[in-house]
Parts: structure tokens; sequence; C-alpha cells
């Protein structure tokens, strides 16, 4: 998979997982983009609590769309193997340190940095939503229309998981 590709799909992970916790829009009940996380965190992994953190959410919002979604299904938590792996590479590695520490401060933020990565479309339809296919999830217009699914959720208070077709 394309190094740019992965670098989007990680940073939509981090944005639609803060979005996704109970603070701004209560898709699953975690708070591990709050500040008082890093102080639970931090004491018990002092050198990775960013990486507690991604991994936390990421599990959160993994178990809410397996739940909702068929078994064998593929969505931004859940990806074929080999792109899991690029993108635990990703993480592990300084790029993804840098990419955790970005994560938005405020819900306008982080729905701002998801509308620069959608397409200009709305999507109005609620609960599982095929998106596009799964050999085409390095296309930029496949990722455009989960970024795009994933704003029209969370602007218009509804819950969708986008998923690809394998």
């Amino acid at each position: 998979m394309k190094k740019r590709c992965l670098q989007t799909l990680l940073q939509m992970r981090l944005l639609v997982g803060y979005l996704g916790e109970k603070a701004q829009c209560a898709w699953w009940p975690t708070a591990f983009y709050e500040a008082s996380s890093r102080l639970f965190l931090e004491p018990v992994f002092s050198k990775t609590s960013r990486l507690a953190q991604y991994h936390g959410v990421m599990e959160a919002a993994r178990r809410l769309h397996d739940e909702h979604l068929s078994v064998g299904s593929f969505h931004l938590f859940r990806l074929p193997e080999e792109a899991e792996q690029d993108l635990h590479a990703i993480v592990h590695g300084s790029r993804g340190e840098d990419l955790s520490s970005q994560v938005p401060s405020s819900k306008e933020a982080a729905l701002d940095a998801l509308k620069r990565m959608a397409a200009p479309v709305s999507i109005s339809s609620v609960g599982p939503t095929a998106v596009g296919s799964l050999k085409d999830i390095d296309s930029p217009d496949t990722l455009k229309a989960i970024a795009a699914a994933y704003l029209s959720a969370f602007t218009q208070n509804t819950k969708i998981y986008p998923y690809l077709v394998g």
C-alpha cells in the first residue's frame, strides 16, 4: 500500500477516533484523548502513553464497527492484515508519534481537518454504508468517501459505519 495512503488512513483514524469519544460525539465510551487520561496512562506507559491512547481508541472504535457490520467486513478500524501491519509500523515509528501528538484539541478543529480530507458530498444514510471496494482502498476517491461519510454523520449527529465491499 502506498505510504501516502497509509498516512491518510492513520490521520483519519486519529480524527474519527477523537470525534467518536464521549466528550465529542459519544460513539464509544472512552476518554483516551482527554487531558486526564495522560495523567492515568503516563505512570503505566511512561514512554508510550501516546501509543496507548491510540490503541485504546482504535480498539473501542473497532468493536463498535464490528458490532454493526457483518463478520469479515473491512472498515477504517479493521483493514486487511497487510495494511494493518503497515499502519502498525508507522504508529510505532517516529512518524506515528508525530501524528499521535497532532490529535486536535477541539471538536471543531477535528471536524475541519476531516472536512479537508472528505469528498464534497453529503451522505444522508445511517448505519452500515458501503463506500467503495476493498481493492480501491488506496484510491484517493475511496479515502475521500470514507471521510465524507464520517463527516456527514458527525455533523448530523447520526451514526454511520462506512465499509468496503470485498
